[in-house]
């Protein structure tokens, strides 16, 4: 049974979402504001966090941030239908999708279950060894997706669940562009939309943390109108 951590402010929406999840199934811990998600999570990380923005004492973008220093655990965000700015800057953080407010439970189940599907994928040693499963070299990079790992140059680079699968798709062909829409195929299930600059933000994130590790990292292009190409280095 996955654990899902609901963290917002609106007591009608942790109890109401609370209660769907419960019924479909998970366990739901709740909090409502970042700094006592941030307290509960130092002593147990839940599987799952499904955080609102805009809270008191800590906001979603403050516990996210703490969040990525030690978890590459899926982020979803709840966001309001004016929070553009804030729904780019998460996923370039390291959040791996959001959905906006007012939105449909139903909606936001999948999203969790697309996930956690996509995590378990990645991480189960009982995931049969295929082109996506086997431990993949392309130069200087190194992924195991069975342990989730990612080496450049030797060294450990975190990922989370979409910028792993993202970064997978592009290095098996190397030098073949894929565009925006396959990337998205990729990374979500076919019941969720997701625009252009979710994928463009997923990239930002990666390269950052690529280029965290080295400087020189260039082995990701993008070709404008078109989508993204891995170039072997």
């Amino acid at each position: 049974m996955a654990r899902i951590a609901l963290v917002d402010d609106d007591r009608n929406i942790l109890t109401s979402v609370a209660m769907t999840l419960e019924a479909e199934g998970f366990e739901v811990e709740t909090y409502n504001d970042g700094q006592s998600a941030l307290d509960a999570f130092n002593r147990r990380l839940p599987d799952m966090a499904v955080l609102d923005i805009k809270m008191p004492r800590m906001d979603g973008m403050d516990l996210l941030q703490r969040l990525r220093q030690k978890t590459t655990m899926p982020v979803i965000f709840l966001t309001s239908k004016d929070d553009e700015i804030d729904e780019v800057l998460g996923l370039r953080m390291g959040a791996d999708d959001y959905v906006k407010k007012p939105f449909s439970q139903r909606l936001l189940v999948e999203r969790i279950r697309a996930l956690l599907r996509r995590q378990e994928a990645i991480a189960s040693g009982e995931v049969a060894v295929t082109e996506e499963t086997k431990i993949m070299e392309r130069g200087n990079l190194r992924m195991d997706p069975l342990r989730h790992s990612v080496t450049w140059k030797g060294q450990d680079v975190a990922l989370t669940v979409t910028e792993f699968m993202l970064l997978q798709a592009l290095a098996q062909r190397p030098g073949f562009v894929k565009s925006r829409d396959q990337l998205m195929d990729v990374a979500y299930d076919d019941q969720v939309y997701v625009d252009d600059r979710t994928i463009d933000s997923h990239i930002k994130r990666l390269r950052k943390k690529m280029r965290a590790v080295d400087d020189n990292f260039s082995a990701i292009e993008t070709l404008y109108g078109i989508g993204y190409r891995y170039n072997e280095e």
